[in-house]
């Protein structure tokens, strides 16, 4: 199965996919951090390469109900229609299975996209002591199923210190999360279990 892995520059789903027997490819505008196949560049240019599936991780800066105070204080709704717009173009590409991840949205952000998440998972129910809603919103593929629910669950992502590397951290996306994508979603159509 041919797999975009659309913003993504540390390469973890990409490689997760790859382990599983897929041609998939990351793309960012970043650098991959790990060497595999990664396209540097505007992922809008390459939706309509034949692609099988497509995980998407857009921006959340303006999408996120953790930023939401900050769009009149700062004038931010331009900032925030285009990512929405860009949410959007993603969720709604002509590829036959599709998942897009973000924080939770603000009530802006869903008026924009068009339609609320699918499910919420969480780090600590693939394998990680952690906290921190991920959605996912799906077209086309089921709601992932935890795999390893562990305890120790605490809030480290939020609470990290202002530095450059913070942003990128933060969106990583954690590697328990990125291998059951990898198991539960890269299998032929047939075989996928919808819950209803």
């Amino acid at each position: 199965m041919r797999v975009l892995i659309a913003c993504e520059f540390s390469g973890r789903v990409r490689d997760a996919f790859i382990k599983k027997g897929h041609d998939a490819v990351s793309c960012d505008l970043l650098p991959t951090e790990q060497p595999g196949p990664h396209i540097q560049g505007d992922v809008l240019e390459v939706l309509d390469d034949d692609w099988d599936m497509m995980v998407a991780h857009p921006p959340c800066t303006r999408l996120c109900n953790s930023g939401v105070r900050w769009l009149a204080e700062r004038n931010l709704w331009n900032d925030l229609l285009k990512g929405g717009n860009f949410f959007k173009k993603l969720m709604n590409c002509d590829i036959p299975r599709i998942a897009v991840e973000n924080p939770i949205p603000h009530k802006y952000a869903v008026n924009i996209i068009g339609r609320k998440y699918d499910q919420i998972i969480q780090p600590w129910q693939f394998g990680h002591g952690e906290t921190k809603a991920t959605c996912l919103w799906l077209e086309n593929l089921p709601k992932l199923t935890p795999t390893n629910i562990v305890s120790g669950r605490e809030g480290r992502i939020w609470k990290m210190s202002p530095s450059d590397e913070r942003g990128k951290l933060r969106s990583t996306t954690f590697q328990g999360i990125a291998n059951a994508m990898a198991e539960q979603w890269g299998t032929d159509t047939k075989e996928l279990r919808f819950e209803i």
